[in-house]
């Protein structure tokens, strides 16, 4: 089946879940880290203005978070934009601490004292996420589940318990980091290779590809 990324249409902006988003019962939750719109996408630069880039970090972000349901979700940003989008969506939100590192554990101890049992962290640039699902299986236990990136280098997705104070490591060659610090605190490993979740975007070759499976899409 042709995978069909999200580069246009309507801008989501009602609730993402029919109850309460901050669901006692939940076991699970799902981080997603959005500095701004388009200042993750600065590398995109020279092939995208500020405001194309803005709508399609808007546009991606709202892919992943409709991935996420319905587990509880947390936006972590301090930008007002996202902040008021995701306020839209019924989503909650936490200020963002200053790096991705500290936005994961700031959403992971978040979902700690909720009392989920396990924060599974999403990039917000997955045009082709569909589910999260899966990556939030493990609970409790202490297994963590990542998902290398599209070049085997990047985590655009880690599930991790929320018992355990791992040391996130984001940035080139974060796959092995992270897989390194779970075999440092006796965790159990589990690589997700998952295509739809894996193709994040950080680089014009990759809005080439993504524009080549629009092309190729048949139309609805």
């Amino acid at each position: 089946m042709r995978r069909v990324p999200v580069l246009d249409g309507p801008v989501l902006d009602g609730p993402v879940l029919d109850g309460p988003v901050l669901d006692m019962k939940a076991r699970a939750g799902v981080v997603v880290p959005i500095r701004a719109f388009a200042l993750g996408k600065a590398r995109l630069a020279d092939t995208l203005d500020l405001a194309a880039r803005a709508s399609l970090g808007q546009r991606w972000a709202a892919q992943v978070v409709h991935a996420a349901a319905p587990m509880t979700t947390l936006v972590v940003s301090s930008d007002p934009e996202v902040c008021d989008w995701a306020t839209r969506l019924g989503l909650a939100v936490v200020d963002d601490p200053g790096t991705l590192d500290a936005a994961a554990v700031a959403g992971r101890d978040w979902l700690r004292e909720l009392g989920c049992t396990r924060a599974v962290i999403a990039h917000a640039d997955l045009p082709y996420a569909r589910a999260l699902d899966r990556l939030a299986r493990d609970g409790s236990q202490p297994i963590v589940a990542l998902v290398p990136c599209h070049r085997d280098d990047g985590t655009p997705v880690l599930s991790v318990p929320t018992a355990v104070d791992f040391q996130f490591a984001y940035g080139p060659g974060s796959f092995r980091r992270h897989a390194v610090e779970s075999r440092r605190l006796g965790l159990g490993l589990r690589v997700v290779r998952d295509r739809d979740l894996a193709f994040d975007v950080d680089v014009p070759d990759d809005l080439v590809e993504l524009a080549t499976d629009l092309q190729a899409s048949p139309a609805p």
